[in-house]
C-alpha cells in the first residue's frame, strides 16, 4: 500500500564516531574546559549539586565484652571477700626496748627540795625591769600638740588678715632702666677722617739690617755693560753649526 510520505532511501541518521567541526561554535575540542562532576576541577561557574560518598563497612559489634581471664585474681579472694585464713609475711627483727630501771636511793637529793618541802621567808631581788610594760605605755600630757591660735593656719578660730615684709623688688625700680639709653661715656671719638679730608700720614720704619762696612758691595769688576740691552738694541748674533751629510747611514741598533 502506497504512503504518502516520500522515500528518503535506506541512509538514516547514527552517531558520529568522533567530534564533527561543525557541530561546535566554538574552537572546538581545543580547549579542555572543566567538568561538571565530581569535587575536583569543577566548573565554578555552574551549580555544584551535593556530594555523597560511601563508607566503609564497620566491623561486628563484639557481644563479649568482659575482659576475660586477663585479670590475676588472688585465691583468698571469693565472692563474700576475703577468707579467714591467716597470712604470714617477713619482716625485719624490731629491736627490744629497755627494761624500766626504777632509780636507786642515790639518785635522790631532799637537801636540795628548799622551798618545795620547808617553809621560808618571804625573799626578794632587784631586777632589771621587763619589756613587757613598755608596750602598754599610755601617751603623757606633752604627746598631744593644740592647734595654734595666730597665723592663717587655724583650725578652731577665724584668722585676721595676716601680712608679710619682702625685699624690694628689681622690676621697675631705680634698679631698672626703664629707657635703656646710652650714657655720653658710651659714645666714641670719631675719627676726623671719615667726614673731612685725610691729610697725607707718615710713618717711620725701623732699619733692617746693621750698618757696618762688612756687608758685601760689588766691585767693578762685577758689572758687564756690554750685556745690557735695555738702554740700546741688540746686535744680530750668530752660531756655527755642524754640517751633516744626507748619505750618512742611520745609526741601527741590535734588535731581537
Amino acid at each position: 500500500m502506497p504512503s504518502d510520505e516520500p522515500w528518503v532511501g535506506t541512509w538514516r541518521p547514527h552517531k558520529p564516531r568522533g567530534p564533527v567541526a561543525a557541530f561546535y561554535s566554538s574552537p572546538g575540542p581545543k580547549y579542555a574546559l572543566p567538568g561538571l562532576m565530581g569535587i575536583s576541577q569543577h566548573d565554578p561557574t555552574k551549580c555544584k549539586a551535593p556530594v555523597f560518598s560511601f563508607g566503609e563497612r564497620h566491623k561486628g559489634v563484639n557481644p563479649n565484652c568482659s575482659p576475660g581471664p586477663r585479670y590475676l585474681i588472688p585465691s583468698n579472694i571469693t565472692r563474700l571477700g576475703r577468707d579467714g585464713s591467716p597470712a604470714f609475711s617477713l619482716h625485719g627483727r624490731p629491736k627490744q626496748p629497755d627494761l624500766f630501771r626504777a632509780p636507786g636511793p642515790g639518785h635522790y637529793s631532799p637537801e636540795r627540795s628548799g622551798n618545795f618541802t620547808f617553809r621560808s621567808a618571804p625573799a626578794y631581788s632587784l631586777s632589771g625591769r621587763g619589756r613587757d610594760g613598755s608596750e602598754n605605755q599610755a601617751p603623757g600630757p606633752a604627746t598631744y600638740t593644740l592647734p595654734p591660735m595666730l597665723g592663717p593656719k587655724t583650725v578652731v578660730s577665724p584668722s585676721a588678715p595676716s601680712y608679710t615684709l619682702c625685699s624690694r623688688s628689681k622690676t621697675g625700680s631705680f634698679h631698672e632702666d626703664l629707657k635703656k639709653t646710652p650714657g655720653p661715656a658710651a659714645y666714641e671719638a670719631v675719627n676726623p677722617c671719615i667726614y673731612r679730608q685725610k691729610p697725607p700720614q707718615y710713618s717711620m720704619a725701623g732699619r733692617n739690617f746693621v750698618p757696618d762696612e762688612t756687608t758685601e758691595k760689588p766691585g767693578p769688576g762685577a758689572h758687564y755693560p756690554e750685556r745690557v740691552t735695555f738702554t740700546r738694541a741688540k746686535g744680530p748674533s750668530f752660531t756655527f753649526g755642524l754640517r751633516h751629510s744626507q748619505y750618512i747611514a742611520p745609526l741601527i741598533l741590535n734588535m731581537d
